[in-house]
């Protein structure tokens, strides 16, 4: 085939009968189809993906080939190259401008491992390629800080326009913000209910967050004045529901889940995870045992109308990361890290099809 008788026109026509799996429209509708080059026998392009953590990479790029070998022929040489750009929440927060997504982690109950969670998802979400950042709501009883190994780090102070800025901490090449970064350790912080609302907004206008495609929160357990002032103070992309297979914990959690999506609230649920599912001994690694019961985490999902994400087993190996500052998902432990993994490319498609969808989230007025 001559090198002339291939054109983009040719080319993006072909590509435009491949629909994006998720989204329901074709790849170049979407504008996911970007630098088209055409050499001797050869075709180039880049497919822009709507996140680095997307789950359909190959699917989407063998799809690409197939409707161009149907198209055009098979005696000429493709070369796809797959980047991505993070779809933003169209509501960009004014106090954030540089955060695309802000994603509450929530709990109806403490000790589901909220935390240990977010953690590892904000890890799995970095792998991937994303830039993360941490924000530790839970102003009580802050976590963040420990986890990473960071408890002894102190975040700088940096003027911008004359305005004084608290300089995240980069761990792990994470940006986290911590009230366990500007308390003593060792000292109780006993706080009234408006002052920790004061605290959370301090975290959101007073931070040099700079550009994230993603700002975990996480989240006090329960509702509490916390959760309502972040849904005032910010556009909160979507919340993330974590719970244990047992019925407490999912009762708790539905409470939790339903402040969500109350009517003048209503920011969406992307999905659940159901942590601690099953615990599998490092000897037996084929065998599960459903140590608090199973189907928890399901029930949940179905009563929201939402996915389950994933399931997370109980290994030591996440204890002793958390313990010591290290994240289990930053190690080659495969059974926590691929279970992290596909939650987080989980996570991401459905914060880009919510994105795609749903109207921006609107920070609520309480009158």
């Amino acid at each position: 085939m001559g090198e002339f008788s291939i054109t983009k026109e040719k080319i993006l026509a072909s590509l435009s009968t491949v629909e994006e799996p998720d989204l329901k429209k074709d790849l170049v509708t979407l504008n996911m189809i970007r630098d088209i080059e055409v050499g001797v026998n050869q075709v180039r392009f880049t497919v822009v993906l709507t996140t680095p953590a997307c789950p359909l990479k190959e699917l989407i790029r063998q799809r690409c080939v197939e409707a161009l070998q149907r198209d055009l022929g098979t005696d000429f040489e493709i070369n796809i190259q797959m980047t991505s750009d993070v779809t933003a929440n169209a509501q960009k927060s004014i106090m954030l401008p540089g955060v695309k997504n802000i994603i509450a982690v929530s709990s109806g109950k403490g000790g589901v491992g909220k935390s240990t969670v977010t953690v590892n998802l904000a890890m799995a979400l970095k792998k991937a390629g994303a830039k993360v950042g941490i924000l530790d709501a839970d102003i009580s009883g802050p976590s963040i800080p420990i986890m990473f190994g960071a408890e002894d780090l102190q975040p700088l102070v940096s003027v911008k326009d004359g305005k004084n800025f608290i300089s995240p901490i980069m761990q792990y090449g994470i940006k986290m913000i911590s009230i366990g970064f500007l308390t003593p350790a060792d000292s109780a912080v006993v706080w009234r209910g408006p002052m920790a609302s004061q605290a959370l907004k301090q975290f959101f206008g007073d931070v040099d967050w700079g550009e994230l495609d993603y700002l975990l929160l996480d989240m006090p357990p329960g509702t509490s004045d916390i959760h309502l002032t972040l849904v005032q103070t910010v556009p909160v992309s979507g919340a993330v529901i974590v719970t244990t297979p047992q019925k407490v914990a999912t009762a708790d959690a539905t409470k939790g889940g339903s402040m969500f999506s109350q009517g003048n609230i209503n920011v969406p649920i992307l999905g659940v995870i159901e942590n601690m599912s099953y615990f599998t001994p490092a000897e037996l690694p084929n065998h599960k045992y459903y140590l608090f019961g199973e189907g928890g985490g399901q029930q949940l999902a179905d009563k929201f109308g939402v996915e389950l994400l994933g399931q997370i087993p109980i290994v030591q190996a996440i204890r002793e990361g958390g313990d010591e500052g290290r994240p289990v998902t930053m190690d080659e432990h495969e059974v926590v890290t691929s279970a992290f993994m596909n939650v987080a490319e989980k996570l991401a498609q459905k914060i880009a099809i919510r994105n795609a969808t749903l109207p921006a989230t609107q920070p609520v007025s309480v009158n």
